[in-house]
């Protein structure tokens, strides 16, 4: 999977009823959970023991997980659900049908890649050690520069602060389009034009 080395690979599955009997969610994240999720399982084991890498001050391994999607869309609360429990460094390969995206918990953020067939991922593993193997897998995801010596973390904020920023402005820019009254739509514009200077 992912073109990863077979020496990577495993076949662990991680029952959701294991999960929940472990970490006891709230109803609504378990209601959540099981109408997206149908399966997930353990599929490789990126470590000192399985390539030819060392390990970085804070990341020892990085695990595959498969994930078979029950609708094609998976919400960030579950991908989030499932890395603050396991405190584990996890790349989830997001699987509906025969297409694919990629999803990571990274910097309080769940980035989740485009999706794509299965067969065209292939997950670079480029990195002095596991730690650089990490930061470059989530710059794969996530689709994020961090060339010049630019901090991946604040990167990844900046992006989610941009991207927040960028919806309501849309969302002003209709409502302004819409409104009848004229000291109201200047009203709009304005906040339109502060948002913009933000950006």
């Amino acid at each position: 999977m992912l073109g990863l080395p077979k020496a990577t690979e495993l076949a662990r599955p991680l029952p959701k009823k294991a999960v929940f009997d472990k970490f006891k969610p709230s109803a609504a994240d378990r209601k959540l959970f099981d109408e997206q999720i149908s399966r997930m399982s353990i599929v490789a084991e990126i470590s000192t023991q399985t390539i030819a890498a060392s390990a970085s001050e804070y990341v020892t391994a990085v695990y595959i997980v498969h994930v078979t999607m029950k609708t094609s869309d998976c919400d960030k609360k579950n991908v989030a659900f499932l890395a603050k429990l396991i405190d584990q460094r996890m790349l989830f390969v997001l699987q509906y049908g025969d297409n694919a995206r990629l999803a990571a918990y990274r910097a309080e953020k769940v980035l989740i890649s485009e999706s794509k067939p299965m067969g065209e991922w292939k997950l670079s593993l480029s990195g002095i050690d596991l730690g650089a193997i990490w930061d470059n897998a989530i710059t794969q995801i996530g689709g994020i520069d961090i060339s010049g010596g630019k901090d991946l973390d604040a990167v990844i904020i900046e992006t989610e602060r941009r991207d927040r920023l960028l919806k309501q402005i849309e969302a002003l820019e209709k409502k302004a389009m819409s409104e009848r009254q004229p000291r109201r739509k200047w009203e709009l514009a304005e906040e339109v034009k502060n948002l913009n200077e933000k950006l």
